[in-house]
């Protein structure tokens, strides 16, 4: 019989965080070295790229001239994000959603004057409906506003009245609202008008006393004149002949839409703003974070909430299990590596990507100064490349204390040969298992299988290791896969409850290992396969 791998159980207390190994940063230096090379590198006159951890850099690669005179780009020259923008104005319309200031679910044309005229075209001539999307579905890109990323940048610096005349005569949606993503500048910068509507004041002050002030992130600004005199600020740049040659591009304005593509920034403050977000999946919230914004809002602003066909351009040459867009940020489920978030920024002159993986905290920032550069290429595959080599964990998972004691129980009983029937729960919220296991799959007939695998897997071997020792992966906390090993074979136990006051097995399976005995013969690759397992 093929020996077990090494258990993916690890034993830490409630709040432990995924730690990286030795030599962690002479890792990140070779892979920012490896992935950003000299044809990358080339299509603009300068770069700055960092891999994070936990809020601090762990390793920065410069190069170039940020304003093309001499001076070398540094860790903290300041570049602009562009759309990267558009995390930090969600952050602040769920810190105003939290204080109970604005509601994200009521009709955006409560607070924003024209917007409910937008109309979608019926085909056959009929006359259009008048519709109205919310809030939410503005910020999560699924308002029905049609695609405007190019137009969008050419406006960044619009009057709010020059967009309110836009928005008056009726906008003609591209979808009906709620049922589609479309990636919409215009739609999203409307949340800023309605911030201004409930606070009567620009969303910029909004966006930096809510969040940037509370943050300490005092290199993050919506405009180049506000940093002091001397900031080594990149300048914007150009080029139409892959990098041989470069055009200065001057910064483009901030009016009416600047709130989803004003803001400048540095590594350590994307750091900084990297971990404040992904922190929140953490066991145990930290009191400075929650402070500034609850760890659930956090949550739900890098949660998927409008579908993307993950063949869109931002996912090119990964597998994927899903992907959506959150709040101001792009969602992404991972094959390998579970969830990745992230977002990129484009403007004339510009071009950056933020990305981090919230099970270990690990993050990637790339900046550079033209908007050829397309950094959302390396920096996926910074990130990717780190994860692979650190053998990182596609999620941490910590099982309920019921599942564990249940898990033997139902081993008992396998290894034993007793009925799964002495465990029925008489009443919904007493007992162990589920009624409905033995209604699915009756004992008589559940019996007759396990004899059957049992002959092929020969006898269980004694003594057996500690259940924990055993463990494969645990898909949710109510959740567990554990082996059995055998003479022959190895059995592969599959069991799931559900979360009652008092837990109930609802679901029970018993199969044969492949050869590496840790997955059921024909078992297709999972994401849970890489999960790990938290053990008090």
């Amino acid at each position: 019989m093929p020996a077990l791998p090494s258990a993916v159980v690890q034993h830490c207390p409630i709040g432990a965080v995924w730690q990286p190994p030795a030599g962690f940063a002479e890792l990140c230096r070779a892979v920012l070295d490896s992935r950003l090379d000299a044809g990358t590198l080339a299509l603009a006159p300068s770069c700055v790229a960092a891999i994070t951890w936990r809020g601090s850099v762990v390793a920065v690669h410069t190069s170039g001239s940020p304003r093309m005179d001499g001076a070398s780009a540094s860790a903290r020259t300041v570049y602009r994000i562009a759309s990267m923008s558009k995390s930090f104005l969600a952050a602040t319309a769920l810190s105003l959603r939290d204080a109970g200031i604005l509601d994200l679910n009521q009709p955006a044309s409560g607070l924003i004057d024209g917007l409910g005229n937008a109309r979608y075209h019926l085909s056959g001539g009929a006359d259009d409906p008048v519709l109205d999307a919310s809030l939410e579905e503005l910020l999560s890109n699924r308002s029905g506003i049609a695609e405007d990323n190019p137009w969008g940048d050419e406006h960044l610096a619009e009057s709010r009245e020059w967009i309110a005349a836009q928005l008056r005569p009726g906008l003609r949606l591209g979808e009906l609202p709620g049922t589609r993503y479309q990636y919409s500048n215009l739609g999203v910068s409307q949340i800023g008008r309605a911030i201004e509507a409930v606070t009567g004041r620009p969303v910029a002050e909004s966006i930096r006393e809510r969040i940037l002030d509370p943050l300490g992130l005092a290199s993050t600004r919506p405009d180049a004149s506000l940093y002091p005199r001397g900031t080594d600020i990149a300048g914007g740049f150009r080029t139409f002949d892959d990098g041989a040659t470069f055009t200065p591009e001057p910064f483009v304005g901030s009016g009416a839409l600047g709130c989803i593509g004003d803001l400048f920034s540095t590594l350590d403050d994307l750091a900084s703003w990297m971990d404040f977000l992904g922190s929140a999946f953490d066991e145990v919230p930290d009191p400075r974070s929650e402070a500034v914004l609850a760890a659930s809002s956090r949550r739900r602003m890098q949660t998927a909430h409008t579908m993307m066909r993950t063949t869109e351009w931002p996912f090119a040459g990964r597998q994927l299990d899903g992907a959506g867009y959150g709040y101001g940020l792009i969602c992404e489920s991972d094959h390998r590596f579970g969830p990745v978030v992230g977002h990129s920024g484009g403007l004339p002159g510009f071009s950056s990507h933020m990305r981090w993986h919230p099970t270990t905290g690990i993050g990637v920032v790339v900046m550079a100064n033209s908007d050829s550069f397309e950094a959302w290429r390396p920096a996926s595959a910074i990130l990717s490349s780190i994860l692979e080599k650190v053998a990182a964990p596609a999620a941490r998972i910590r099982p309920w204390p019921e599942v564990i004691a249940a898990a033997r129980t139902m081993e008992d009983c396998v290894v034993s040969g007793r009925s799964l029937e002495e465990l029925l729960a008489p009443t919904p919220d007493t007992g162990l298992l589920s009624r409905n296991v033995l209604r699915n799959v009756p004992w008589p007939v559940r019996s007759a299988r396990l004899d059957a695998l049992a002959e092929q897997a020969g006898p269980v071997l004694i003594p057996r290791a500690p259940l924990e020792d055993r463990i494969l992966t645990a898909a949710t906390p109510a959740a567990l896969r554990w082996a059995v090993p055998c003479q022959h074979r190895t059995l592969i136990c599959d069991m799931r409850m559900v979360g009652l006051h008092a837990p109930l097995v609802q679901a029970v399976d018993v199969r044969l290992a492949g050869a590496d005995g840790r997955k059921p013969v024909g078992e297709q690759s999972l994401a849970e396969d890489h999960f790990q397992v938290l053990m008090d």
